[in-house]
């Protein structure tokens, strides 16, 4: 009985853990505006606890599988497409619609140029999508938006802002936050598969997911509320900009993935693949900018709060969107 206990509070936060981001970012609202001063010292704790919360999704998925998805050409094809094409021609069509701001529009390129790859796979996996699928094709599209990032933005804002996102970050984002974080799971996995010690540490490890993902949530949010500074009608205008990427990349991801002619769980991974963007990975970028664009980091965290809700209407509508062989679509009127 006692061994059941855990396990039940594991089940429950999991069955509510979009309620959990939601109240995470809540309180993160109110913990940035009641302490300010502690924005500077959350902001250095986000990157240790986003590579823990990327360290237990990859321990999710044996090593074998993810190796196995890498083989998958055609799935890869549409997540590529998806992220950058489809993605890159919605923004150009969305951004005649930003303020004239220069910071404001470098953080809105900034996150919505690069796809995500943590809590996508969370969210995709809640709808019925193929998560290990999208799991296996995290590190190729980190690789590939550090490769374009630079040149979309040359495109979107001209020379003067083309190189101000340096390799250095992006190098350190995809050591911390992907390489180590997959060898540790991998070796965890390895360890787990011969010694009953090892599969007790995975499977405490596993239950760490939401907490993991909320107090991540908590910590972007704090650190970044202070920074509002007066500018808060500036940040506002993007949400339905925001709003308006998300509805338009259901029916593009729908349409890559049927273009892809895949099956339904890949077809769903890829409809959530091209909306939801790297906010939590791509933040340091925006944190490492000159003073005179220090708004494009809360910029990016607005982006956060809108997709998370966003995620809740996904989560109830990419399964109608995408049905299964057992559903029949769902037909207006």
């Amino acid at each position: 009985m006692v061994s059941q206990e855990p396990r039940g509070l594991v089940e429950r936060m999991e069955d509510h853990q979009v309620a959990i981001y939601l109240a995470a970012m809540a309180f993160g609202g109110l913990l940035g505006w009641a302490a300010a001063g502690a924005g500077p010292a959350l902001e250095h704790a986000i990157n240790p606890v986003l590579g823990a919360l990327l360290f237990v999704t990859f321990l999710q998925v044996p090593a074998a599988d993810l190796l196995r998805s890498l083989r998958d050409g055609r799935f890869l094809s549409a997540a590529m497409a998806v992220n950058f094409v489809v993605v890159p021609l919605v923004v150009a069509a969305l951004f005649t619609f930003l303020p004239a701001d220069q910071a404001v529009r470098i953080g809105v390129l900034l996150v919505l140029l690069c796809p995500c790859v943590d809590y996508v796979i969370v969210f995709s996996g809640l709808a019925g999508g193929d998560s290990r699928r999208l799991m296996a094709a995290t590190p190729l599209l980190l690789v590939a938006q550090m490769l374009l990032l630079p040149g979309f933005l040359y495109l979107f804002m001209g020379p003067e802002l083309g190189d101000i996102v340096e390799a250095g970050p992006f190098l350190e984002a995809f050591l911390f936050l992907i390489v180590i974080p997959l060898a540790l799971a991998w070796g965890l996995q390895a360890w787990a598969a011969h010694r009953v010690v090892g599969q007790k540490v995975s499977e405490a490890a596993t239950t760490t997911m939401v907490p993991l993902m909320a107090a991540t949530l908590i910590m972007v949010v704090a650190s970044q509320v202070p920074k509002l500074d007066g500018r808060l009608g500036d940040v506002a205008a993007v949400v339905p900009v925001y709003a308006v990427f998300l509805v338009v990349m259901a029916f593009a991801g729908r349409l890559v993935a049927r273009l892809f002619r895949l099956d339904v769980p890949a077809s769903r991974a890829v409809v959530f693949t091209g909306a939801t963007r790297n906010s939590l990975v791509v933040l340091p970028l925006a944190l490492a900018l000159p003073d005179d664009l220090a708004v494009a980091a809360v910029v990016v965290v607005t982006q956060t709060l809108v997709e998370v809700i966003g995620m809740v209407a996904y989560v109830r509508l990419v399964p109608r969107l995408v049905p299964g062989p057992d559903r029949t679509p769902v037909r207006a009127g």
